[in-house]
């Protein structure tokens, strides 16, 4: 039993880790990983969201229909987008200007809607939080290194705030003659650094 909780929690952080092993929620992770803050921000959001909603999809897998079943995830999901929404708009309201349409974007994010339909209608609350906990938390660090980079090498500073954490305030890391590599920050930069991830995880993968 203690093995099979474990196992629950920790596919998500390397074995199915959504955007280098799944390759789910790409659009988010190359939009919103130009720095830190809105990397582990949306992390956080789709965390919430994803837990929450996997709770109540499982509390209710014997009441909801199979021919509706979709429709009742998204209206489910929907539901804790506009919570997760409105708590950024009270919070931490200058990251919810950063992260804009991406936020209610998390209605159709496959991430939400995959574990929904795989795992949470399957299976019963406690393993379906643990799902949802493992899959996020993974989701938040594969956002959080792929913007550390992009934002290192890309301005060579990092000006922030982890949400409800600390504020943090690095500049010239690397020293003053350092030149940032702008490209990084741009959209084609995040394909170039996601595929370098998506090549070391694959090479660490078979090792």
């Amino acid at each position: 039993m203690a093995k099979t909780i474990v196992q629950e929690f920790t596919k998500g952080l390397w074995k199915e880790i959504p955007p280098f092993r799944l390759v789910l929620g790409l659009c988010p992770t190359l939009a919103l990983t130009k720095s830190v803050e809105n990397g582990v921000g949306m992390g956080f959001a789709l965390t919430f969201v994803l837990v929450c909603s996997n709770i109540l999809i499982a509390a209710l897998r014997k009441v909801i229909p199979p021919k509706v079943r979709i429709a009742c995830f998204i209206i489910i999901v929907a539901t804790f987008v506009i919570i997760v929404e409105l708590m950024m708009q009270a919070y931490t309201y200058s990251l919810y200007e950063k992260m804009g349409i991406f936020i209610p974007l998390i209605v159709v994010n496959c991430i939400p809607l995959g574990r929904a339909e795989a795992f949470a209608y399957k299976n019963g609350i406690i393993r379906s939080i643990l799902d949802g906990l493992g899959m996020g938390i993974g989701y938040t660090l594969s956002l959080g290194s792929l913007a550390l980079i992009r934002e290192t090498i890309g301005t060579g500073s990092l000006v922030g705030a982890i949400p409800f954490l600390f504020s943090y305030n690095f500049t010239n890391i690397f020293g003053e003659a350092y030149q940032p590599f702008s490209f990084m920050v741009e959209a084609p930069g995040a394909f170039v650094c996601l595929g370098l991830m998506l090549c070391v995880m694959n090479m660490l993968g078979k090792k």
